[in-house]
Formats: C-alpha cells, structure tokens, sequence
C-alpha cells in the first residue's frame, strides 16, 4: 500500500521510511508561529519549561497581525511582552508596525515557508500553508510553547479524503467559491481531523492564490490540514521567493483514503455562506434580496493582490459603492499594500468612496476595523461566520468570495458583478 502526500512529508520529519494514519509521531518542524493573540501564553509556559533558548531562533516567526495597529492598552501591553521576547531570543522572523501583515499572506510571500515542510502555528488557518504542498496545521499555544523547546510536535497522522476537482470555473467563480460548496458539501465536522488533499485536472488550472484561498479554510470543515500536490505553478511561485531547496512530494496511485470525492467545477455558481455556520451556503441566485450595511475584502483568506484586482475591477464598473454601506479594504501585506497602490487599486477604491486600512487581521475576529453593531448585516471574504464574530452577537456575517463583496458593496444587498 502507497503513501499519500501528507503521511510521506510526516514520514521524512520522523525519520521514518513509513508512517500511517492513526500512527502517533514526534516529526521535527520546520517552522513554528505564533501571533499577537497566542504568543504570550505559548511564551509564558516555554518560560515554565526551564528551557533558556528556543530550538532555533530563525525557525520562530513571531506576527503581531491581529489587533495591529494597536487597539487598545491590553493589545499594546501583549505586543511589548512579545516584542521583548523576540529581542531576547534574537529572533529573526520578528514582524510588527511597518513590515507587519496577515501572517498567513506574509509568510509565504516572504519565501519563510516551502513545500514539502511541517508547519505548526497557534492560529487554526495555518493549514493555508498546504497549498504549497506542505504539511501545515493549528495548535494550542502550549503546543507552540513545546515546539519552541525541543523542534518537534507530537500528533496522529491523519486519515486523508481526496478531493477531486474537474470542469471548468464558470464567470466570477474562484477558489473561495469552490471551498463554500465544499463546506457547505460535507458540513464544518466532515473533514474531522482528517487531511483534504485537493487534485485533479482543475488543480493545475489554479492560481496560488486561489489554492491559498482553500486551503485556509479546510479547518472550516474541520480539516487538520489541506493540501494541493504541487507542480509547475507551485514551482513557479517557489523560485520566486525561496533560495535554499525545497521539496515535492504526491501522492502513491494506491495510497488509501477513507473517501474520495469528485465535483464537477463548472456547475459551482457564485456562493455565500449565510449565517451563523461556514456550510450554510448557498448561490447568490437562490437567496432572497437581503440588504447589508458593510463589506469587507481582505483577511488571511481572500486579502492577496489578486482579490484586489478583481475587487477594483468590478468596483470601477460600478463607480461608487451605495451611500448606505462601509466597505473596508484590507491589503493583506505591505507588499500588497504596495502593489495596489502602484496598480491604482487603491485610487479606484477610495474615488469610490472605500476605506483603506492598514494591513490586519482586525474586523476578521471581531478585534477592530470594522466592529458590526447590533442588528448590522455584512458581506465578508473572511473565513468564519459564527454568532457575534465580527461584533455584536445580533450581526449577522455573510461570507463570499471578493467578486461578490465588490458587487455587493455597489449594489447595497448581496449580489453578483453580473447584477451591476
């Protein structure tokens, strides 16, 4: 019996020819990461361990991205506590202010992460990483706190469901649409601490972005991970960003998998995740005419150069975004940041009347940016829509890809660029 792609990436980091799923393991990380949100506890119990260094200062990365800029005196307070700690370990991964972005948008851009590498960090969108085809997933703090000491992780090796992708994408279809339907397909437990390896005559036909983009949001189906098998666009975006080696791995034709699933691309239409779940989704066509009072393009899901491209590109068709709604425009990075303003995106989204922000996390957790008052509806190209996640606990969130946000921000309910 062969391997699939995750359990050979385990195998490697074990030492181990062989590894199976349900196989207990200690594998090495490559990297560890961990934010403005989980550093200090994952720092306070590696304190509590008695080890004086971590494993290796420049396999740290440290991203003070959710509550940035400051928030308040108590996000301000946990930066300084992080911000001392890196200075201590002479940490080399240390970003916060001026370089700060997404982390899940920042690290692979910065060529911090390759293919074919184990990954932990103590932000559940971890699994974003597997789009490069490496062996990405969350933890708790305390596991960080571990991996910081020794370099290593102890976990299961995950069964793994295969996700065949055919067809061809339809108008204003991307990557986000696709993991909606999937979502909305198996439910948020259907991957449960599984592997979803995507593959398929579609796969090679994507983007990075929008593999980033699926990815990210496997642990939405309650995934340990997601994972693309990478191939000449992978290698493409790799010899860009990485000097030192890297390596590909597939998967074996007889690997086994407790399930495979095959969809047909071309029949996926336009989705929205309706609240207060990421598999209540449906098409835009098949909802009611609901009205919203914000939208949000941006987020470790859908905050890349090329959402903003599509977002700027509907939005300038539509000239200025309805008087009733806030639309928050959120470059994932400062390399985005950037490249939007060099591309004019950012002229067509203010001329429109939108709000640029500063690379962040912020409304995405309900941390700032964009708070949703009390019976307050919006469209977002966000991962997560439980109750109160972006404010109040009477908002309601809808999720969608930057097409739809775009559109909807024109049109002041929830719709298509086909709608403008």
């Amino acid at each position: 019996m062969g391997s699939t792609i995750t359990e050979k990436i385990l195998a490697e980091h074990c030492g181990k020819k062989v590894v199976k799923a349900g196989e207990f393991v200690e594998p090495k990380v490559d990297i560890v990461l961990s934010n403005d949100v989980t550093a200090p506890l994952a720092i306070k119990e590696f304190r509590k361990i008695g080890t004086k260094k971590i494993f290796n200062r420049n396999r740290l990365v440290l991203v003070m991205d959710h509550f940035t800029p400051n928030k308040d005196i108590l996000s301000a307070e946990h930066i300084k506590f992080v911000r001392e700690f890196a200075k201590e370990q002479k940490i080399k991964h240390y970003y916060e202010g001026g370089n700060v972005g997404v982390e899940h948008v920042l690290l692979p851009e910065k060529g911090i992460i390759a293919s074919g590498e184990v990954i932990i960090g103590a932000d559940s969108h971890t699994c974003t990483y597997g789009a490069l085809g490496a062996f990405s997933t969350g933890v708790g703090s305390t596991d960080v706190a571990a991996a910081m000491a020794t370099g290593k992780i102890w976990l299961k090796v995950p069964n793994s469901i295969k996700f065949i992708l055919k067809g061809k994408l339809g108008k204003w279809v991307s990557g986000k649409d696709i993991i909606l339907y999937i979502i909305g397909l198996i439910g948020v437990d259907g991957a449960l601490y599984n592997s979803m390896e995507f593959t398929g005559p579609l796969c090679k036909k994507l983007t990075m972005a929008n593999r980033f983009t699926i990815a990210n949001m496997a642990i939405e189906a309650g995934g340990k991970s997601g994972i693309f098998i990478p191939d000449e666009i992978t290698e493409e975006y790799m010899a860009e960003r990485r000097q030192k080696n890297y390596k590909f791995y597939t998967s074996d034709k007889d690997a086994k998998y407790i399930k495979t699933i095959e969809i047909d691309c071309s029949k996926i239409l336009p989705q929205v995740s309706m609240p207060f779940l990421p598999s209540n989704t449906k098409a835009v066509k098949n909802i009611k005419k609901t009205y919203i009072d914000q939208v949000v393009i941006g987020s470790c899901t859908n905050g890349r150069i090329e959402d903003l491209r599509i977002a700027a590109s509907i939005i300038k068709r539509g000239k200025k975004i309805n008087s009733n709604i806030r639309t928050i425009i959120i470059p994932a990075t400062p390399e985005v940041y950037s490249q939007a303003l060099n591309e004019g995106l950012l002229k067509i989204f203010t001329d429109a009347g939108a709000i640029i922000s500063a690379p962040t996390c912020g409304p995405c957790l309900g941390g700032h940016m964009g708070i949703l008052a009390s019976g307050e509806k919006c469209v977002s190209t966000t991962n997560r829509n439980f109750v109160g996640r972006m404010g109040h606990i009477k908002s309601q969130l809808f999720l969608a890809s930057p097409a739809v946000a775009a559109a909807s921000s024109i049109k002041g309910y929830i719709a298509t660029p086909d709608m403008i």
